[in-house]
C-alpha cells in the first residue's frame, strides 16, 4: 500500500470540512456563540433618519465582507498548516470571528441593508491569499493573520468615527469586534509570525482600500 494512501481520507475530510464552511458562510447560516453586543445599546438607541441609515448599512456590509475574508484565510490557513496544534489554532480563531458574522449580519437585517453582492468573489480571493501564505510557511501565515488583524483593527477604529452618533447599536458591535481582533493579533504574534515585507504589507493595504470602497456600494 502506498504510504500517502492513509492521508487521502484526511485530506478528503478537510476539503468537505473547508467547503461546508464555505456554504455556512456564505448562505448566513452561521450562528454567534456570544449574545450580540448591540443588545446593551437597546434601550438607549436613537433614531437614524434615512440617510444615516443607509451610510450605517454601508459601513456594516464592509464590516460584514471583512468577517467573510476572515473566515476564507482561517479556513484555508487551517487547510495548509501541518502542524495539528496550530490548525487548532487556525480553527478556534474562525469559530470567535463566527460571532462577528453572525453580529454584521444581523446588524445588516435591522439596518435594512442586503450582504455585498460580491461575496462569493470576497471569499475566494481571501482563501486563495490563505493557501498561498500557508504553502509558504507558518511563520508567513500567521504573519498574514497580525497583518490583516493590524489593519482590520485600524478600520474598525475609523468606523466608530464614522457611524453616526445616534447608531449605538451598530457602535458597541464594532467596539467589540476592534477589542477581538486586537487579541486575536497578539495570540498570532506569539504564536511565531512572521514579519511581512513592507511591499506585502503595502500591497495588502491597496487590496483593502478596493474592497472597503467597493463593498460599501455593492
Amino acid at each position: 500500500m502506498p504510504a500517502h494512501s492513509g492521508l487521502q481520507p484526511i485530506m478528503l475530510d478537510r476539503l468537505f470540512i473547508a467547503a461546508d464552511n464555505a456554504l455556512r458562510t456564505l448562505s448566513g447560516a452561521n450562528h454567534a456563540a456570544r449574545p450580540s453586543p448591540a443588545a446593551s445599546a437597546d434601550a438607549a438607541t436613537g433614531v437614524l433618519d434615512e440617510r444615516e441609515r443607509r451610510h450605517a448599512g454601508g459601513l456594516m456590509r464592509v464590516n460584514h465582507v471583512g468577517e467573510i475574508c476572515a473566515q476564507a484565510l482561517y479556513q484555508a490557513q487551517a487547510f495548509s498548516t501541518r502542524d495539528p496544534a496550530l490548525r487548532a489554532h487556525f480553527e478556534q480563531a474562525a469559530r470567535e470571528e463566527t460571532d462577528h458574522l453572525a453580529w454584521t449580519q444581523q446588524r445588516l437585517d435591522e439596518l435594512g441593508a442586503s450582504p455585498s453582492l460580491l461575496n462569493p468573489l470576497w471569499y475566494a480571493g481571501a482563501f486563495g491569499i490563505g493557501l498561498v501564505a500557508g504553502r509558504i510557511g507558518d511563520a508567513v501565515s500567521l504573519g498574514f493573520v497580525v497583518e490583516t488583524e493590524r489593519q482590520v483593527e485600524q478600520h474598525l477604529e475609523a468606523h466608530l468615527d464614522a457611524l453616526p452618533e445616534g447608531d449605538l447599536r451598530s457602535r458597541a458591535v464594532v467596539r467589540q469586534m476592534k477589542e477581538d481582533e486586537a487579541r486575536h493579533a497578539v495570540a498570532a504574534q506569539q504564536a511565531g509570525a512572521a514579519e511581512l515585507p513592507a511591499p506585502v504589507r503595502w500591497a495588502m493595504r491597496a487590496a483593502a482600500k478596493v474592497m472597503t470602497t467597493t463593498a460599501y456600494r455593492v
